[in-house]
């Protein structure tokens, strides 16, 4: 004997009952009874179905599928139940000549698994061809099962109770970015036995900081199935980000707190996350396989039917299209991988409750043989599914193929990254010259992208960092990346990065230099969230999350990756505070997510322009300031009175303007005169981050704006203007404090008591603005004050605020 599980007959302990089943659906599907077991693979000749012991060490039986219809292999076993243990051994060809790649030595994963278990182990036998030879033509016999992870059949049922999804509107949606492990791994208040997993991401203590962070979704790093890379355990790094699928069911047992109940935790997770009004969206990896090249492992697709899953180079079908980078690309133009992959997207838009999906390299998902096509097979296929048309789709709008950059070029229905959004804003914070045309289309929702077709301002996904390249924090710390850790010879990640370290490379105790960082750090979260689309803040960044200026950390699963939560100091606590204020400050202004573009032209019907754009000195910024290279700061008016939708009729929102100052030195700024303006009232300083009670000026007063920073203020009308008043300050004041849970008193939060003492103190209960000699008018009406009261509770549960 060997030692090699399957290949003696001795091994062969019963007999299963078989039945012919159904070609459909797909996968191993438990119906109350029995499991019915099917296989697509178009190019097979047989394909047997191997059972094993519960710890799926051993090959108990193989069974032959007994039916094949429309290139689909089924059999119905009665006497299978939820939790039996399996695998697939494929026959056909092995010509990778002609693009098969079939071998029975090896034991194949379902593509359907709901549930993986066990780890692969890297070892010649689980290639299809001799390793040691570094040849794919020859054929290895070796079998691979004692080294593969199997599948395990699942009973679905699942207790979801009342559970709905928070169906946030796009324009209202806020996404963090976060890793499961990452943001739960260090957490003081979190039992040791759930930190890392979906039950930590569950927790009480994990949601009441999301949800009193302000933000609305939650877009987790990868949680489907993945492997880690044999040359990175080689090295004693893993596989930390995720990016490399193997099983597109079944979420990933490593976070879950019991591995084999990883299906029930997430569903525990996103339930949580729901009935605190939290949405979950998942970052998935449908563009590439775990499976490389020809010279990669045979674990599920390759031998199934690899002319069919994979795009082949059609004169030399050996090799694979490699758009991905990665060595293979899924072949979507094939109906059945495209059907693969809708399956996989409704199975957890419905099974598992997530509510949108971000895809990775999406470009490659549009692209058919002649290239990109937005009305591509998979992305019509999305536009027309009752099921995925209702979700959140959001596109990473590029890979390394031909024609691969198509920011912007996605269908009405899809929100994208947009790097140039990324670019502009870093570009203008350092300082480079000749930012200030570029910043204001970025500003206004990027509408030489996206304004067509009918699609709106929150198809652009802004963001300034991202999980790939340096947080926040190192943006404003290092010049160069430092990803020496990953063993690559800093030769890994991206050169150009538009960050500066201000003075000194990373770390320092230059008292000037963090001063300056921290500002930095505020001007673009601001902007971020004053901007016009969607935004999205990575994880770690409002609490000032360092990597040591490693810009790739896919490799890196300790601290380098992990959030500190006990080492958060004051500085970190602070641009928390700050990011609480400027999310409520977005939530409480509709004019900063307007549903229609800026375009800054002359509204004839109602005689207003949505956005004009302001010189220091208060007056329209002309061609030759545009095209002006040190133009370095510039003020954004935005006119509350500009129609919210294709009827032209005036809205009544607040007016804001914005002052955005990346000069090093402080430039005067003259508050502009605007129709029924009385005077500003500021909210936002980035030099005054304590900042937390509204400061009035006078129209064209002239307010020194310190080198390096973003200002916003509303105006205050001459009628009465407390919805206004009553936004700016609650808002303001949700930077001090986080809001209550659910289920918490809200009148009695600590909040709730400083808005009273705030309205008794200054004796405000109409909101009336300061008289032309500083003091302030009342007027004391009961239905002001029930409207107070149902603003600071619509605020505080983070409700939309009623018109």
């Amino acid at each position: 004997m060997d030692g090699r599980i399957g290949t003696l007959a001795p091994q062969v302990m019963r007999r299963a009952r078989i039945r012919e089943g159904q070609p459909f659906p797909l996968g191993a599907t438990w119906d109350g009874t029995g499991v019915n077991f099917a296989l697509f693979s178009a190019h097979a000749t047989k394909v047997e179905l191997c059972l094993f012991d519960e710890a799926g060490n051993q090959e108990l039986e193989r069974i032959e599928l007994p039916e094949y219809s429309d290139e689909v292999w089924h059999g119905y076993l009665p006497d299978a139940r939820p939790g039996t243990i399996y695998g697939y051994r494929v026959h056909g060809p092995y010509e990778p000549l002609a693009g098969h790649r079939f071998n029975p030595n090896k034991l194949l994963l379902d593509p359907y698994a709901h549930t993986v278990v066990g780890d692969l182990t890297w070892a010649p036998e689980v290639f299809g061809y001799k390793l040691e030879s570094g040849d794919d033509l020859t054929f290895d016999t070796r079998d691979s099962a004692r080294l593969m992870p199997k599948c395990r059949v699942i009973d679905p049922a699942f207790t979801w109770g009342r559970d709905r999804s928070p169906d946030v509107p796009w324009d209202r949606t806020i996404i963090y970015e976060a890793h499961v492990k990452g943001f739960t791994q260090r957490h003081p208040d979190l039992p040791e036995s759930i930190r890392g997993t979906y039950a930590g991401m569950a927790s009480p203590e994990a949601i009441a900081y999301l949800r009193g962070l302000g933000i609305t979704s939650v877009e987790l790093l990868p949680v489907h199935t993945f492997i880690n890379d044999d040359f990175l355990l080689q090295k004693g790094l893993t596989n930390y980000w995720g990016y490399n699928t193997i099983s597109f069911f079944s979420p990933a047992r490593r976070y879950a707190r019991s591995p084999g109940n990883a299906t029930p935790e997430f569903k525990e997770m996103v339930a949580r996350m729901h009935e605190a009004g939290l949405e979950v969206i998942l970052d998935v990896v449908y563009n590439h396989t775990a499976e490389g090249n020809e010279r990669g492992p045979t674990l599920s697709f390759k031998g199934i039917d690899n002319a069919s899953y994979y795009r082949l180079l059609p004169d030399k079908p050996r090799y694979y299209i490699n758009d991905t980078g990665t060595g293979n690309t899924v072949n979507l133009s094939h109906p059945r991988v495209l059907q693969m992959v809708t399956d996989s997207l409704r199975y957890w838009a419905t099974e598992m409750r997530v509510d949108g999906f971000r895809f990775d390299l999406a470009t490659i998902l549009g692209r058919e043989p002649y290239g990109f096509d937005e009305g591509g097979g998979f992305l019509d296929s999305c536009r027309q599914d009752p099921v995925l048309s209702r979700v959140k789709l959001l596109a990473e709008p590029w890979d390394c193929g031909p024609g691969g950059y198509q920011v912007g070029g996605f269908p009405p229905g899809w929100a994208e990254w947009n790097d140039r959004y990324r670019d502009t804003v870093r570009a203008f914070w350092r300082g480079d010259e000749g930012q200030a045309a570029e910043l204001a289309t970025r500003l206004t929702g990027s509408g030489d992208k996206f304004n067509r077709r009918g699609r709106k301002p929150w198809a652009s996904v802004n963001f300034v960092t991202a999980h790939d390249g340096f947080t926040l924090n190192d943006l404003v710390s290092y010049d160069h990346k430092h990803n020496d850790a990953n063993g690559e010879g800093n030769r890994d990640g991206h050169s150009h990065n538009l960050s500066w370290n201000h003075g000194a490379e990373g770390r320092t105790s230059d008292a000037a230099v963090t001063t300056l960082r921290e500002r930095q750090k505020r001007n673009m979260l601001a902007m971020l969230l004053l901007s016009q689309g969607t935004p999205m803040i990575l994880g770690g960044d409002e609490i000032g999350r360092t990597q040591n200026g490693n810009n790739n950390t896919y490799c890196q699963d300790n601290e380098l990756n992990w959030l500190d939560w006990p080492g958060i100091d004051e500085s970190g606590e602070a641009l928390a505070a700050f990011t609480r204020k400027m999310i409520a400050l977005r939530q409480s202004f509709p004019v900063l997510r307007r549903s229609r573009f800026f375009t800054g032209e002359w509204n004839e019907a109602i005689g207003v322009r949505d956005v004009a754009w302001l010189t220091p000195a208060g007056q329209p910024m002309e061609p030759t300031h545009w095209q002006d290279p040190g133009t370095r700061c510039f003020g954004m008016l935005l006119d509350g009175r500009a129609q919210t939708s294709g009827i032209r009729r005036p809205a009544a929102d607040a007016t804001l303007l914005i002052v955005a100052n990346a000069h090093h030195d402080a430039v005067p700024f003259s508050l502009p005169e605007a129709m029924d303006g009385r005077h500003w009232l500021m909210l936002v300083d980035t030099n005054r981050p304590e900042l937390n009670e509204p400061e009035s000026f006078d129209l064209r007063h002239s307010y020194l704006v310190t080198g390096r920073s973003l200002l916003l203020f509303v105006l205050i009308p001459d009628q009465e203007s407390n919805a206004i008043l009553a936004a700016a300050h609650s808002a303001l004041l949700a930077g001090m404090e986080p809001p209550p849970m659910p289920g918490d008193d809200i009148d009695d939060h600590p909040l709730a008591r400083r808005t009273a003492d705030w309205h008794v103190g200054n004796h405000v209960t109409s909101f009336q603005p300061p008289s032309a000699d500083g003091k302030i008018a009342t007027r004391p009406r009961s239905r002001t004050a029930a409207s107070i009261k149902r603003a600071w509770q619509r605020l505080m549960r983070r409700e939309p605020p009623q018109s």
